[in-house]
């Protein structure tokens, strides 16, 4: 599913045009992520939270020299799904198949 899918859905469900409805998911992401690269948490009781994690640095490998290379610090975002969402799908996936 794109993101056009998803403008699709919201507008014929809530009746707001295609552009107004791209206009508060684009203010949605940019709110999510303007709180992610500040390091805060964004919880959405009963769907779940997005958050910062931090992997430490490690020695990788050049897969095509064999060399080793040092991987730096590095700060990724995370989606970690409610109980609830993990049930819902599981138990929707289990019904479809």
């Amino acid at each position: 599913m794109t993101k056009a899918d998803v403008v699709d859905i919201i507008a014929t469900a809530t009746g707001l045009s295609k552009v107004e409805t791209e206009a508060v998911i684009n203010g949605f992401l940019a709110t999510v992520s303007d709180a992610l690269m500040e390091g805060k948490r964004v919880d959405f009781r009963g769907f779940g939270s997005f958050s910062v994690k931090k992997r430490a640095s490690k020695i990788g490998q050049n897969p095509g020299t064999g060399e080793a290379v040092p991987i730096p610090v590095r700060f990724v975002p995370v989606f970690k799904p409610s109980k609830m969402l993990k049930e819902a799908v599981d138990k929707n996936m289990k019904q479809s198949r």
